[in-house]
């Protein structure tokens, strides 16, 4: 069955995925802007360590999160609203300013805390308004049929960008410090920005949402959220991706290791295999795509709540063997469900829910972290695994029993 709530307006016809040479240099020049953020947050932290208070640096680097929460809802209208590519080149835009200020700032004095502050909090403002345009992209690039390949490639490549970027982050703010990490993301951007003036342009018109009050425009997009089961399943889900993988792995693991005396090293290895799986899962789209995506994705995650079960129990290698597990079904579930949620939400709302999705995660995830522990602390430590990948494997089994994502394909008719 094949069900989409919207069709974009072809501009381009595209060329068929494995041959459209723009799409792939985007996702190329995306995950080179990925590795330059990721060398960028290890820059922050890093020199905030230095200047500060182990508490006032925590407070640095999360800095970010509570204007990006504040603001996402107001980019997800605009977002709804505006020429995406427009707002991706000014957010760019400011970023590399943000930067290049920082670079300078730092070159003339040492790096303090009030500067470090308004870097994070510039930023998390910047992604508030970057994320949800950003989220429209892909609906006007490729063919509905294509998102499913566009998301496996274009999360492979983020992935291995971050890799990269963190591994050199250390490296480059030993030898330059926060000015040359600054420098070099600011280039990164400058790229992002090159590519999306020059290159860029969409394949697909995307419904617009009517001009209204801003705040009008939130409560319309909680509305819709109410009025279509769909896309209100999909939001909760894409939400609560990581609500239970991200305590079990963030704070979990560290747990477990500490208990059974493995050292350090140990969580290391686990999350290098997490990330493994996590990029060959997404690989495996591409291969084994399932004919019924969203029934293919919320399969993955219920042998995901599984693995997550398995952290809590067993030696060393079962663990190892539960965390590429992890890292497997994650890859794959998230490209099927996200390549879903951009086909079948209706494009005047597609921004807003995406920003409704990101803010659901920045706001449970601290909750879902505190819990863990909590329940660790009180219970013996197998309790929080079982109980948190438990609740994720029961809660995939209801739209696993709806019929509509049971037989929804994105596959062209034929």
């Amino acid at each position: 069955m094949n069900v989409l709530t919207s069709t974009p307006v072809e501009l381009a016809a595209p060329p068929p995925f494995r041959r459209d040479r723009l799409v792939h240099a985007w996702i190329a020049v995306k995950a080179l802007s990925d590795a330059g953020d990721a060398l960028w947050t290890i820059a922050l932290a890093w020199t905030a360590v230095q200047v500060a208070s182990p508490a006032v640096a925590g407070l640095i680097v999360a800095a970010g999160t509570v204007p990006r929460a504040a603001v996402l809802l107001f980019g997800g209208v605009l977002a709804d609203r505006a020429d995406a590519r427009r707002v991706m080149l000014l957010c760019n835009l400011l970023r590399v300013a943000v930067l290049v200020s920082v670079a300078v700032w730092v070159l003339a004095t040492p790096p303090g805390v009030a500067v470090l502050l308004c870097a994070a909090v510039a930023f998390g403002v910047c992604d508030a308004f970057y994320e949800p345009s950003a989220g429209t992209i892909a609906r006007q690039l490729v063919r509905t049929e294509d998102l499913p390949s566009y998301g496996a490639a274009a999360q492979t490549a983020s992935r291995l960008g971050t890799m990269g970027g963190a591994a050199l982050g250390g490296v480059l703010v030993a030898h330059a410090g926060l000015a040359g990490s600054a420098a070099v993301n600011a280039l990164t951007f400058t790229a992002v920005l090159a590519f999306l003036a020059l290159w860029l342009r969409p394949r697909f018109r995307l419904a617009r949402a009517p001009r209204s009050s801003t705040l009008r425009g939130i409560g319309q997009g909680f509305a819709h959220l109410a009025a279509q089961p769909t896309t209100r399943t999909l939001v909760i889900a894409l939400s609560g991706l990581n609500l239970a993988v991200g305590p079990a792995v963030g704070i979990g693991l560290a747990l477990r290791a500490h208990d059974e005396a493995w050292g350090a090293q140990a969580v290391g290895l686990f999350e290098a295999l997490l990330g493994l799986g996590a990029a060959l899962g997404a690989l495996g789209v591409a291969r084994w795509r399932p004919r019924y995506e969203a029934r293919g994705a919320f399969a993955a995650l219920v042998v995901q709540g599984a693995g997550i079960v398995a952290l809590g129990l067993g030696p060393a290698w079962s663990v190892a063997v539960a965390a590429f597990l992890i890292g497997a079904t994650a890859g794959f579930a998230s490209v099927l469900l996200s390549a879903t949620f951009s086909a079948t939400v209706d494009t005047a709302y597609l921004g807003r829910m995406g920003a409704i999705t990101r803010l659901g995660d920045d706001c449970l995830m601290p909750l879902a972290m505190a819990g863990f522990g909590a329940l660790a602390s009180a219970t013996a430590l197998w309790v929080p695994f079982a109980a948190y990948g438990g609740a994720m494997a029961v809660l995939m089994i209801v739209p696993l029993s709806t019929r509509r994502f049971r037989r929804l394909s994105l596959r062209a008719t034929e």
